[in-house]
């Protein structure tokens, strides 16, 4: 009897070690239950289906790439029956027009972009400086709605400011060149007032710091245009325009614009300036 038991108790821890000793995949009752298998396991986390969200690191410094010199390009001039003085810039934004008043009866009128809805604003400033080839620093609020722009990108041909950038005040505003000629004549900016190289080029050269720049909403359909505030004239008949304005509307008399630049911000817009563009 002790020997049958001895017998049954060795061939006991036998199998007992011979289980341990087998693999998971062959135990019967393991720690994975009565299957006998780990469950399977993806080769990456799930996420329902959807990638997860890639964060972009924005480049410290980005190039603007070359700086080539750029001839000023003289725009045509235009009757412009006007109240400012001669030097003056006034911007038509509904028109998507700039004009340098050459006299009270004519002006050069370039063509420019203009705000896009929730950026256009109007006002008067006065130019406070003018650099060749600027450096564009994207500020944060266009981070917010673009990602993967550089903190900072130096002048050159694939900068959006373009060959010249003409300061406005103390703003963030200004007029500038552009490397997206396609956008002359939109209403596409966030603020600033865009032009070809060429023509910012050339209305560099007859402004400097302490220029007025009037920013009107849009020009009367008749009579002079006369600044900000100014009293009323008699009209006298103007020369025709050389294109309609893209969103004509009923004229505005020029003595409601407000006095210094202040964005229009309809409900629910952003309204944030973006630098440069």
């Amino acid at each position: 009897m002790l020997s049958f038991r001895s017998l049954a108790l060795a061939l006991s821890a036998g199998f007992v070690a011979l289980g341990l000793a087998m693999p998971a995949s062959a135990q019967g009752l393991s720690q994975f239950g009565m299957w006998g298998e780990a469950p399977p396991r993806a080769g990456k986390p799930s996420y329902l289906g959807a990638e997860p969200a890639m964060v972009v690191t924005p480049k410290a410094l980005s190039s603007g790439g070359g700086r080539p010199s750029i001839t000023p390009k003289t725009p045509q001039t235009t009757s412009f029956q006007n109240g400012f003085q001669p030097g003056s810039i006034v911007i038509d934004t509904a028109g998507r027009k700039l004009y340098y008043t050459l006299s009270q009866s004519s002006a050069y009128v370039y063509p420019i972009a203009v705000g896009k809805q929730g950026f256009a604003w109007s006002g008067v400033e006065h130019v406070s400086r003018i650099e060749d080839w600027p450096d564009w620093i994207p500020p944060k609020e266009m981070h917010q709605r673009k990602r993967g722009l550089p903190l900072r990108m130096t002048g050159g041909l694939n900068n959006p400011l373009g060959a010249k950038a003409i300061y406005l005040g103390n703003t963030l505003y200004r007029i500038h060149g552009t490397n997206d000629a396609k956008s002359i004549g939109t209403a596409s900016s966030s603020g600033c007032f865009r032009m070809n190289n060429a023509h910012v080029v050339h209305l560099a050269e007859h402004v400097g710091p302490g220029t007025t720049v009037y920013v009107m909403r849009r020009l009367p359909k008749s009579g002079p245009v006369m600044p900000p505030s100014a009293p009323k004239v008699q009209e006298v008949k103007q020369a025709p325009a050389e294109a309609s304005a893209p969103e004509p509307a009923p004229a505005e008399a020029p003595a409601t614009e407000a006095p210094s630049a202040q964005p229009e911000a309809p409900s629910g817009s952003q309204t944030g300036p973006d630098q440069g563009i």
